[in-house]
């Protein structure tokens, strides 16, 4: 990549940006300069890099009947997650309780890999329903392909044109991707488009796996009242729209009919 200069290697990518394309779950066309398989592959390495920090303090699933309660609420989420999108069943799906009161945060990486944090669990008071709420929304990114389409998007920076750059083999290029895969998770913002799908899709797959969906709205409630003493993690990557409570709200009649059925099986 040392061969080729900065210039260059925009009007390449600015070539890409207009031929590579793809359709997601929501029919929605996405910029993708790298697979969906590729995405799944740096966020494994991503998802191990962001735990090991966490695993080496003693503060990734450290309290057994939390850790039982969100496997509980996840694992009926991706049954339905896998009903939605089949090929998803192929995914290493898994979560991660972490624990640290003073975040309120929750994420899912492509491929399944997801975590959540003590922090959003404690100071939102969240119930079963409200967590699904969250991990839905979360799942719904990976379904939609977000991770991939972000991590596109970042390729596009000069950050990641930094990376690439200075890569000189596939083991640095593989860093490199892991790198932008951990930032798109934790750090950088999901654009309005892609939360909006988000909402959509997380609050149909709580719905179908038996939750509430009026907990969709009790939960943003909670986060804005909460982010008013200070701001919140989960809302520097989760942009929230004055109108999403409206929004979700106004899903609620089209939901019902599902958690219902859920509920009576």
């Amino acid at each position: 990549m040392k061969s080729f200069s900065l210039k260059a290697l925009k009007i390449i990518l600015a070539v890409l940006l207009i031929s590579a394309c793809a359709t997601n779950i929501a029919g929605r066309k996405q910029l993708m300069l790298i697979s969906e398989n590729e995405a799944i592959k740096a966020s494994k390495q991503a998802y191990s890099q962001t735990l090991q920090p966490f695993a080496e303090e003693g503060k990734l699933d450290s309290d057994p009947a939390l850790v039982i309660r969100v496997n509980n609420i996840t694992n009926r989420l991706v049954k339905q997650a896998k009903v939605l999108r089949k090929d998803s069943a192929n995914w290493q799906w898994s979560v991660k309780v972490i624990d640290d009161p003073n975040t309120v945060n929750a994420w899912c990486m492509a491929g399944g890999r997801m975590a959540i944090y003590t922090g959003l669990i404690e100071k939102l008071d969240a119930s079963d329903d409200e967590i699904a709420q969250v991990m839905g929304h979360e799942i719904a990114h990976a379904l939609a392909n977000h991770s991939a389409e972000r991590i596109s998007v970042a390729m596009a920076s000069d950050m990641a044109l930094g990376i690439y750059q200075s890569s000189t083999n596939a083991s640095a290029t593989s860093t490199g991707l892991a790198t932008i895969a951990a930032q798109v998770a934790l750090k950088l913002p999901n654009s309005r488009t892609s939360e909006s799908e988000a909402d959509k899709i997380g609050i149909e797959l709580a719905a179908r796996a038996g939750y509430d969906p009026h907990a969709a709205v009790s939960l943003w409630k909670k986060m804005a009242k909460v982010s008013g003493h200070g701001g919140l993690e989960f809302l520097s990557t989760h942009p929230a729209p004055k109108n999403r409570e409206k929004t979700l709200k106004n899903l609620i009649p089209k939901m019902m009919p599902l958690y219902q059925a859920a509920r009576d099986k």
